[in-house]
């Protein structure tokens, strides 16, 4: 028992150094996909070096929900891996320890995983994505004048496109200016103007430009008849906040909603269209996505536990087709459960089933030192590549 003990701390520490080293590759590699959305920001509005860094703080919670997974399978695989390259699995092996006997460890890593991404997804998530909005619409509405680009088209503004000639950033005046206003669904209104001024209110985050000396065009659409209209002063208001949310101020993105206002949402919504179905499958994300660490873990342990050279690079190849093959089967059954064709706790719940079950089966095979059809198939295949010709 003590000996078995021992090997159980070892196994732990050893799997810290790749799961630390796993989680910082990856932020940095979805942090480099934020990268293009957070430069618009530094370009248009000349954002600080701190706004910079909370953007970039923000972002992190939503990543981590699914890098803390990826991290854990591949930690568990390169553990074990190492061990069996040092020939420490078969020292193992002659020593009576099975594959049974190192799983707890195993088990205790994956369900600190659980926790980690567990709080990410309930907690981390809401408060970084509110964040990132509150920074947004603070950015926005600090230098709103400066997001303005001269002789370029802007329609960040849901059914208003923007065009101003020249900017003077300093009095906060514009010259020939041109709008095309569609947010009446019956009238197209088209203004232009020579000269124009921005009024802004940050608190309400409601910008107002006051065009000067000008002329109005209105299209009806249903009677078919047009106006012109001459002005020497005329007011047109911009709602930052509904650009920058895509919706209404008082409505939450379902990434900003805790699990009891998502709840109430669910419960409450009457239009059971696709952002229903959206909330659920968000509802049911926040618990299958961080009890995925243990079916994956469960996979790399049995394929990183081969004391064969041939079955050791069959682990490898495998582990990363199944972390694949995971995250490409909940991008599809979230894309059907969002639609509704299926319940959202089956879209959500179905890839921890199959690979649950592939790892349970997997995980027997190995333990009682037989080979399974798996690794007989991918042998076949490298077989009939080298033989081919092809490689």
């Amino acid at each position: 028992m003590t000996i078995n003990t021992a090997i159980n701390r070892y196994i732990i520490r050893e799997m810290i150094p790749p799961f630390v080293i796993s989680i910082f590759f990856f932020i940095f590699i979805f942090l480099m996909t934020s990268l293009l959305e957070i430069t618009n920001y530094i370009v248009n509005y000349e954002v600080s070096l701190v706004a910079f860094i909370l953007f970039m703080l923000y972002t992190i919670p939503f990543s981590l929900q699914f890098i803390i997974p990826m991290s854990v399978m591949i930690s568990i695989l390169l553990t074990f891996l190492r061990m069996s390259n040092d020939n420490e699995v078969v020292a193992l092996q002659a020593s009576g320890i099975s594959l049974y006997r190192v799983t707890p460890p195993v088990l205790l890593y994956c369900l600190i995983g659980c926790f980690l991404t567990c709080l990410m997804s309930v907690y981390g998530v809401p408060w970084g994505t509110s964040s990132i909005r509150s920074l947004k619409e603070e950015v926005v509405a600090s230098s709103f004048q400066i997001g303005l680009k001269e002789r370029t088209f802007n329609d960040s503004f849901k059914d208003v496109m923007l065009y101003v000639n020249e900017i003077d950033v300093r009095q906060s005046k514009l010259k020939d200016v041109f709008i095309e206003d569609k947010r009446n669904p019956d009238l197209v209104s088209t203004v232009v103007a020579t000269e124009g001024r921005l009024l802004s209110d940050p608190e309400r985050l409601v910008f107002k430009l006051r065009l000067l000396n000008g002329a109005v065009n209105q299209v009806d659409i249903k009677t078919k008849t047009v106006n012109v209209i001459q002005f020497e002063s005329y007011d047109i208001s911009l709602d930052v906040a509904r650009a920058i949310r895509g919706r209404k101020k008082d409505r939450k993105h379902r990434w900003e909603m805790s699990l009891t206002e998502l709840s109430q949402y669910i419960q409450q919504t009457e239009d059971k269209g696709r952002s229903y179905f959206r909330a659920q499958m968000e509802y049911h994300k926040k618990f299958s996505i961080p009890i995925a660490c243990i079916p994956l873990g469960l996979l790399s342990m049995t394929l990183g536990f081969q004391s064969n050279t041939k079955r050791r690079d069959n682990g490898v190849i495998l582990a990363l087709t199944f972390l694949m093959l995971y995250y490409v089967v909940l991008s599809a059954a979230w894309g059907i459960g969002e639609t509704g064709k299926i319940p959202p706790l089956i879209g959500m719940w179905l890839p921890n089933v199959i690979f649950g079950c592939l790892a349970v089966w997997l995980f027997i095979q190995t333990g009682e030192g037989r080979s399974n059809l798996i690794v007989y198939c991918l042998d076949k295949g490298k077989w009939f590549f080298r033989n081919s010709g092809w490689s």
